[in-house]
């Protein structure tokens, strides 16, 4: 699919200023949006929009369907009655700059059992026809996921196939007793998705009306811990017992020597073929209710993926093992139509690789940051003058350095090959690569939030590898200037990116 010229900030939502400890879908959420739209940028990408798991990592969620909870706006619960004025009120513990998860876990968690208790006693006719509408519109995901989280708190937090033998392995007649014993919180979960989806839809038309479209981002894998596993252990490689008997993982490459274990189950793909891929087509179907263009991150593992033995403690021990990629989107364009997909092609990326992304008319990813290692004529794809259309330039995406942080801390030679290739001293480098993107051939050009505000390593969102210490930057709107916008929008009218109905279509 090609797409027409344009450009955008990456953010993800739990970055955006807020009173009640992380961003959220709140009265930040909509400036942001009118922020892009006098910058004339045309995307919005964030961050997975699932619940986090490991880490807080955005990428290891309870299920591949729902939304965040945490990202719920509290105080529309409270317009709405569900939560008074003292509920709103921030405690110790959340802080502006940066999201401290063990206080804003709990305070929000807390805020949404109480309105979900309100809504219980005080909704309005038609408050509970869209809650009852929504469940029955989502069920085929809704009602796995509910139980899966009650059960999960029942049992402490501890992995679904520790749980009592006959709820782990979903009997008919012991999930019914659950889910009569447990039907408080079981309807808790349910409304606080319809909360989220509710809050999401409005934000989503707002910023269609302002011409900016929503780019998400989608885990390939999910985590063995997760509502999607508990329900279908049938789709993944798990022994009787429920563990995995491979992991997915990325052998080692530039982040790391011994490769990257990510842990996740891999999926049992013959499972998925004689279904028709039902499994897949559902899960895209309801992440394109919430978002314009998807990115799907680690596309190479669609082609094969790097399986690990799960008795390895590194990734090094893997094989490539064939994936039905080819198979999987012909099934799911055949029933969704063509996918407005952004493929994550960064890696080790084989001709087959690239085969399957240009089959599909899939984007791939070009990072700046690559492109300055003084490769022999100038021969490295992330150069500019190497682009083709259907590619999406980042200067670095959320998982690198912020432009300025890479920049102090990159060798000599690599800072003299930038020098030479863009005639530039090094000086403001972060709007001197935001430049540089905007000015290539590449159809997107998405800019971090980070680099916009010309910000230090300091505020780096994630640095893969790490299990702890990610996720957590947050920004304030007074380091956000009247330039900053005026900036984006010269560079969208000089190199012609300007949002759909003010440009030419391709």
């Amino acid at each position: 699919m090609r797409f027409p010229r344009a450009s955008g900030v990456l953010l993800h939502l739990t970055s955006l200023p807020g009173p009640h400890g992380s961003g959220d879908l709140g009265p930040s959420a909509y400036h942001f949006v009118d922020w892009l739209a006098q910058g004339r940028q045309s995307l919005w990408q964030f961050l997975p929009l699932g619940s986090i798991g490991l880490g807080h990592s955005p990428y290891m969620g309870s299920s591949a369907f729902a939304g965040n909870v945490l990202l719920i706006d509290l105080a529309e619960l409270g317009q709405r009655g569900w939560l008074d004025a003292a509920d709103l009120v921030p405690v110790d513990g959340l802080h502006d700059t940066h999201v401290h998860f063990d206080a804003v876990i709990p305070f929000r968690m807390e805020r949404l059992a109480r309105a979900a208790a309100r809504f219980q006693a005080l909704a309005s006719p038609d408050e509970r026809a869209d809650f009852t509408a929504f469940c029955s519109r989502q069920a085929g995901w809704l009602d796995d996921f509910a139980l899966f989280m009650t059960f999960s708190e029942h049992f402490g937090g501890r992995p679904w196939n520790t749980w009592d033998a006959p709820l782990a392995w979903r009997d008919a007649k012991a999930l019914a007793l659950a889910a009569a014993e447990h039907a408080v919180r079981i309807a808790f979960w349910k409304f606080s998705q319809w909360c989220f989806f509710r809050q999401w839809r409005r934000l989503r038309d707002y910023a269609h009306a302002r011409q900016v479209r929503l780019v998400g981002d989608m885990p390939m894998f999910v985590a063995l811990d997760s509502a999607d596993v508990w329900a279908r252990p049938d789709l993944f490689q798990l022994d009787a017992r429920g563990n995995p008997l491979v992991v997915a993982g990325v052998p080692p490459d530039a982040f790391s020597d011994t490769g990257q274990r990510w842990g996740n189950p891999i999926y049992r793909w013959p499972a998925h073929e004689a279904e028709h891929f039902q499994w897949w087509i559902a899960r895209l179907r309801v992440t394109f209710e919430r978002v314009d263009l998807l990115r799907v991150d680690h596309f190479r593992g669609f082609e094969s993926c790097w399986e690990i033995p799960a008795s390895e403690p590194h990734a090094i021990h893997g094989q490539w093992v064939p994936a039905p990629g080819a198979a999987l989107f012909k099934a799911v364009s055949d029933a969704l139509g063509p996918l407005p997909i952004l493929a994550e092609d960064l890696g080790v990326i084989t001709p087959a690789v690239v085969a399957l992304r240009k089959a599909y008319g899939f984007p791939g990813m070009r990072i700046l940051h690559f492109a300055w290692d003084g490769e022999e004529g100038g021969k490295n794809i992330y150069l500019p003058h190497n682009y083709e259309h259907d590619a999406v330039v980042y200067p670095g995406t959320h998982d690198n350095d912020t432009s300025q942080g890479w920049w102090d801390s990159a060798p000599e030679g690599m800072r003299h090959h930038l020098r030479e290739y863009l005639a530039c001293d090094g000086h403001d480098i972060s709007w001197t690569l935001i430049r540089t993107a905007c000015a290539s051939v590449a159809d997107l050009a998405i800019h971090a939030m980070q680099d916009v505000l010309r910000l230090p390593g300091t505020h780096r969102m994630n640095t893969p590898g790490t299990p702890q210490g990610n996720w957590s930057w947050r920004f304030h709107w007074n380091q956000v200037h009247p330039a900053h916008a005026e900036g984006l929008a010269r560079f969208c009218h000089v190199y012609a990116r300007l949002p759909v109905t003010e440009s030419t279509p391709c």
